[in-house]
Order: structure tokens, then sequence, then C-alpha cells
């Protein structure tokens, strides 16, 4: 049915009732974002169809991501009479039985990873529950008491999970579009901006400039206004906006939906990266049913406001995710940033006024407007409201996705929900912010993180990416890549930011390979001063951050490599080597079986020899010892 009015999306979210949760059904849910796929959920959920497709008592079902990704596939089943479980590792040879199982009321502990405890949206109380007074399943925690799951506060990430991203009345009936009608309805824009601005909404994009600010000064200037929506996320390691767009597309949506009313445009861009084909394929297919429902184009809703909206591949350069780059691109142009000292607000896309935000700044808003901006608010830190999503990933046992509040220290998203570093190893270091961001050590694991917090010790907020790093992580090694990586990735445009990474990884190589000089630091120091505070755009002037913080905070490493020439990490194969202990070594022969160059030699029960001439240094005899019997030389 189309939306001829504001009253018709009840009649939808009524008739979603009937058909979301039939009692008798027992429904299966796969998580079905690239994550999950890439572990194999495309099988599983194939191997579901196949088996109980025509099974009338069961429903199957795909969602997005639930965020933990280290367990993926994910499956959850839940009906009527029965508890709301969430199974980890659902493989394809596993579900047939997981499925039975639940049938028959038998749970699989070695699969159980918990259970939902209330599957309604955090928006609507009045969403139906099916599933309200049903007792807890025996012996199988909440999901929300996992510790994975416990100090989240799912926003940005309310729906991702829980709903098939490519039914809008899955999400109509969880909430969605609610918020986007009624201030048509109110048709109040300077009112929807207060409300962004009372929130304490910042930009999730990197920058943390304050969203209602942005959106007061684009409306303020005259002109055909456009909102664009940056889901260019190249940051290593990061994968927040992709989880959003795969798991929940509508709430991008009905947030630019929502800006454009505030700031009187009716044209949307979304800028999605290339290597974001999943994410692309749900985006156009959320797109074509909100025009489907009158959600999108012309008098939307009877009313006297028209948008439309479309999708911008990007050839996936990261500098493109800057905005004056990423509107140059939309224009068909070379993607290069410009000069801020004229603002995107004033003269952005086609020299017109335009208000770019972030995929996770835009799935804040809908939230914002039908909770209310004191709810969103109190949420967070004095400077940095609301939660945010940070993607966790190196080492660490918990890879996935983590919302939480504004302000949640680092040894809290690391040991407590990530659940610290795998092996029994020692914590070195965490870089935050994606490849321009800094090296954050042991010693402030109990900052909290916000904005400003984090840029008191060297670093940024970012988009959200986190990579944890343990005692065989070289510095010197990871302020090179990511030097590496922003070399490549510089457009190229001004002498600060092309020469001067230029130099700076000339000079790290140099040491990594056992080359360094006496004053090679305090070089790389002066030329990271220069490079931050003459580059063009934010590419160039945060670029250092990596090669600052590493100085700053594992001087020592740098000296080894220097002075000492040992990379105490183990990691710069020039200025190492390995050895075998033989007070550790118990003979057992494993690191001789799994050495590809047969370096190791020795009998059962008896201390072996490595070869150096054979070794090639893989790596896979340290990884392998169980006695610690490999040592870094």
């Amino acid at each position: 049915m189309k939306i001829q009015q504001i009253s018709d999306i009840d009649k939808i979210v009524l008739k979603q009732k009937d058909t979301l949760y039939v009692p008798e059904r027992v429904t299966v849910n796969t998580g079905m974002a690239s994550c999950g796929i890439a572990a194999g959920a495309d099988k599983t959920f194939a191997r579901a169809v196949a088996e109980f497709g025509e099974d009338k008592h069961i429903q199957i079902r795909k969602t997005g991501c639930l965020g933990f990704c280290e367990m993926e596939p994910l499956v959850e089943i839940y009906q009527k009479n029965g508890p709301r479980i969430v199974y980890k590792n659902a493989t394809e040879d596993k579900i047939t039985d997981i499925i039975n199982g639940y049938r028959e009321s038998s749970y699989d502990k070695k699969l159980v990873l918990g259970q939902m405890r209330d599957p309604r949206s955090l928006l609507e109380e009045d969403v139906p529950n099916p599933l309200e007074g049903i007792d807890p399943a025996p012996e199988i925690p909440f999901l929300e008491d996992i510790p994975f799951y416990d100090r989240q506060i799912k926003i940005a990430l309310r729906n991702c999970g829980y709903m098939d991203p490519e039914k809008i009345e899955e999400y109509m009936a969880r909430g969605g579009y609610k918020a986007f009608l009624s201030a048509l309805k109110q048709n109040d824009p300077r009112g929807i901006i207060a409300a962004i601005k009372d929130s304490g909404l910042r930009g999730r994009g990197g920058g943390g400039f304050p969203t209602g600010v942005k959106w007061e000064s684009c409306a303020a200037h005259h002109g055909e206004r456009f909102i664009i929506c940056n889901a260019d996320e190249g940051d290593p390691g990061a994968y927040m906006d992709r989880s959003i767009l795969e798991g929940d597309p509508h709430t991008i949506i009905e947030g630019m939906l929502i800006a454009g009313l505030a700031v009187g445009s009716h044209k949307g861009f979304i800028y999605v990266r290339n290597e974001y084909p999943l994410a692309v394929k749900r985006l156009v297919v959320a797109i074509r049913q909100a025009m489907d429902y009158g959600l999108l184009g012309q008098n939307i809703a009877g009313s006297a406001f028209s948008f439309e909206m479309k999708i911008s591949t990007g050839a996936g350069a990261f500098v493109c995710g800057e905005s004056t780059a990423l509107m140059a691109s939309l224009e068909g142009e070379v993607g290069r940033p410009r000069a801020k000292y004229i603002h995107t607000v004033e003269k952005g896309f086609r020299q017109s006024p335009s208000n770019l935000n972030n995929v996770e700044t835009y799935a804040n808003v809908p939230v914002i407007l039908s909770k209310g901006a004191e709810w969103f608010s109190h949420l967070g830190t004095d400077h940095s409201k609301g939660t945010k999503v940070f993607s966790l990933v190196g080492k660490i046992k918990n890879t996935g996705l983590v919302e939480v509040p504004m302000g949640t220290s680092l040894r809290s998203i690391i040991y407590d929900m990530g659940g610290g570093i795998p092996k029994k190893k020692a914590f070195k270091a965490v870089q935050t912010g994606g490849p321009s961001g800094g090296c954050i050590p042991e010693e402030f694991l109990d900052l909290g993180v916000d904005f400003s917090e984090l840029a008191k010790v060297g670093s940024i907020m970012g988009s959200g990416g986190m990579i944890v790093m343990d005692q065989d992580t070289c510095m010197v090694d990871v302020a090179r890549y990511f030097l590496d990586f922003l070399k490549e990735e510089s457009c190229g445009q001004c002498n600060p930011c092309r020469e001067g990474i230029k130099r700076m990884l000339e000079v790290l190589n140099r040491i990594c390979e056992g080359d360094g000089r006496e004053g090679d630091i305090e070089l790389l120091q002066e030329l990271g001063s220069m490079v931050h505070n003459f580059s063009l755009c934010g590419l160039g002037t945060s670029a250092p951050n990596p090669v600052l913080t590493t100085i700053k905070y594992f001087r020592d490493e740098y000296e080894a490599h220097i002075r000492d020439k040992k990379c105490p990490a183990g990691t710069c194969k020039p200025l190492f080597h390995y050895e075998i202990d033989k007070n550790a070594c118990t003979g057992c022969t494993l690191c001789a079986r799994k050495c590809p160059q047969e370096a190791i030699t020795g009998e059962k029960k008896k201390i072996h020899a490595l070869e150096q001439e054979k070794c090639i240094k893989c790596g896979i005899c340290y990884e392998v010892c169980k006695f610690n019997a490999i040592q870094i030389a």
C-alpha cells in the first residue's frame, strides 16, 4: 500500500503483526551480513531452506549482523512457546540438528550463545512482543548478560540482527519511518534542528563536528541544497558503516529524509565504496521499497515535501572519505580535497549548500526525534553525547562490533567485551581512529573513549576502528605499515603530504631494515610536525599520528632498532632470529613437524636444534610451541 497520510503506517504495523510473529511457527533467523557470509552463513541459510523450507511450521529468515563476528555464523531461533535462542558457529553441517534440537527443546550447550531478552525496538514500546512472559531456557543466559553485550547500548545498531534488511515492512513494524512522518506532520524544520543541537550529536565520521550546527548552517544558505551520506568507509579494520547498511538500510534513508526536511533539501546522495557490494544491493532494494510506499519521491504522504535519493559508488580511494574530495568524486571529477576556507554548507556539491554526514550519524537521527534530545544527551560525556560503534579487531579474542556510551574506558571495551588478548599474551597498544590515529599504550587503558580524551593522548576517534596489538607487535613496523597505506592513498595535491609522508616512510624503512642512524627519531618528529602543520586536508594533517605516538610511547623500540640493531618483537626480519631454549624444550617435535623448511631437527623427548641457514623466520615454530621454548634473539 502507498502511504497517503501519516496514519497509514499504523495499518502496515498491524498487518505485520500477523505475518512476522506467527505463534505456531518456529522462526529461524540467520545473520547474513558480509561477516556471516564469509563464515559460511549463506550455506547455513541454504541448507535450512532446503531442509525446512516446505515445513509450514518453520519460517526461515535472514537478518543483518548481531555484532559478535567472532562467533559467526550466528543463528537465532524462537517461537511463541519457547525461548529466543542464539546459536554460535551454526555452520551448514550443524543447522539441521540445531533446528531439530530446538523443536525438541534439547539445546546443545556447545553451540548456544545466549537468548534474546526482548525483540522489541527501543523506539516503540507498543511493538508486539509475542515472547513476553516466557520463562528463560535452563542454563542459557540472556544475550544481554554475556560480557560481550552486557555493557552495550544499541542505538545506531538497534535493528541489526533483528529484522530482514530487505523488507521495509519489518522496519516499519519496529517503529521505522514514524519519526520522519511525525516530523513531516509537524512541519517544523527549526524544531528538528533544535532537537539535533540539544541532543549534542556530533559527527561520527571522524571530525566530530556538531551535527545540529552543520544542519543549521546549511539551512541558512540560499539555493538548491543537497543531503549527502558518506558511506566511503576506508579505514583498515573498520566496518561499522557497512554493518548498518547491510543490516538496517532504511534507517539511513529515514535519517537523510529528516535532514532534508530540516535544511530544505529535496535531493540526497549516498556515496558507497565499491568494495561493499552487499551494502549497495540492500540500499538499492531499500530505496525501491521506500519509493513504492511513497516515502521517497513527490509529495510524500500527501505533503508538499518531495525527496529523491541516488546511490553513487566510489572507486575505493581513501581520500574520498574527506568531504570535499567526496563531493568532487560525486561530480565526476578526480577526488581531491580543497581548502576549507569556504565550507561545504555554503558551497559544496555543484557549488551549492550541502550537508554531509556519515552513516552512523544519520542512523542516530530517527532515535533522537523519537526518544527526545534529552534522552540522548544523558548518554555519554559532557562534550561527547550518545553512543559510539567500534569495530574490535587485531589481537583480541572477541572480534566484532560494540556500541557503547561515550566515555566507556578502553579497558572495558578490550577486556570486558573483547575478552582480552589471546594465548595469554601481554597487551601492548591499541590504535584508534584508522590509519591516521595514534597508538595508545597500556598506561592509558582506563581512559574514557570520547573525542577530547583521545585527543589528549595524541589519537583520534575517527570513524571507530580499534586495532588491538599484543607483545609480538613491533611498533616501528606498525607506524611503517600505516604510513605506507597513507602514502598510497594521498591524492598528491600538496607538497607537505605528498613528499613529507614519502620521506618519513623512507626513514622508517631504513630503520626496519637495520640501517637506522642516530638522529632518525628526531628527523621523523621534525618531518611529522611539518606534514601535520602544512598539509591541505585531514589525511595529511593526521598522517604523522601513528609515527609520533609510537615514538612518544615506545621510543625504546626505535632506539633498539637503531642502536642495537634488534627488533624486540621479532617482526623486522633483518633484526632478529629464533633460538631454542634448551631449558624449556621438551622434545615434543611439534615445531619440527610444522617447520616448512625442515630447519628444526631432533628426536622425540630430546632437545631440538634450529639451523639458522635454513630458517626463513616465518614464525610458525614460535606460534605452535606450547612451552615457550622458541625465543626471539
